[in-house]
């Protein structure tokens, strides 16, 4: 929340009288990314996906998004991803499948986030943390059908990789670190209060209705 202030503060300059919205990519995104949304007095909301994982692999091959798009992790090459989607076809299959039943269970019956309650607005992506740029992949193919207006990322941390991806995918980035030898995100904060993931969604999920 206090990374969330700081940025908040920076993006209201410009955007505090334009219609944002901002889009959470993550858990922490969510506690980020209230409060930009309080600082811009805009909607908050967030892209849910899961990763799909294979055996003996540290990186997840891909994840699938709420509408059932699937993204291939580009930390992979072309090549890794062509060789472990031939050999792991069925395992890939049956986890995009429990991952979809997951997520409309935590979904329930406010259903998926409306691209046409995105349509002409600055799309504000915001993350706790972005060690690699999967979660962007993931979220700018969910947002690709959408004619907004602007696409911003804000975070208050980023690997290198990140970063460079960002400069493709993002009109505007608002990052208050970039570290070269990144850890996994959580090393960097003194405090581990994200909430659970089922209620950082039902919290999403109000505001969802509401927005509606």
């Amino acid at each position: 929340m206090q990374a969330g202030r700081v940025l908040a503060k920076q993006l209201a300059e410009k955007y505090r009288y334009e219609n944002c919205a901002v889009i959470a990519l993550n858990d922490g995104g969510v506690m980020v990314g209230s409060q930009i949304a309080m600082e811009l007095h805009c909607v908050l909301t967030m892209i849910l996906s899961e990763e799909v994982l294979l055996p003996r692999e540290a990186m997840a091959i891909g994840s699938i998004s709420q509408d059932g798009s699937f993204t291939y992790n580009h930390d992979y090459s072309q090549g890794e991803i062509d060789e472990l989607s031939g050999e792991f076809f069925q395992l890939i299959e049956q986890e995009k499948r429990t991952s979809m039943h997951h997520m409309n269970q935590l979904l329930g019956s406010s259903g998926l986030i409306s691209r046409d309650l995105l349509r002409g607005h600055t799309l504000i992506l915001v993350s706790d943390g972005l060690q690699s740029s999967f979660s962007l992949d993931s979220a700018t193919q969910f947002l690709k059908p959408i004619a907004y207006e602007k696409l911003i990322v804000a975070t208050p941390l980023a690997s290198v990789q990140a970063v460079d991806r960002m400069h493709i995918v993002a009109d505007e980035i608002y990052c208050l670190s970039v570290i070269a030898d990144y850890m996994d995100t959580p090393h960097y904060y003194d405090k581990q209060d994200v909430p659970d993931h089922e209620t950082v969604v039902k919290t999403i999920e109000q505001i969802i209705l509401h927005w509606k």
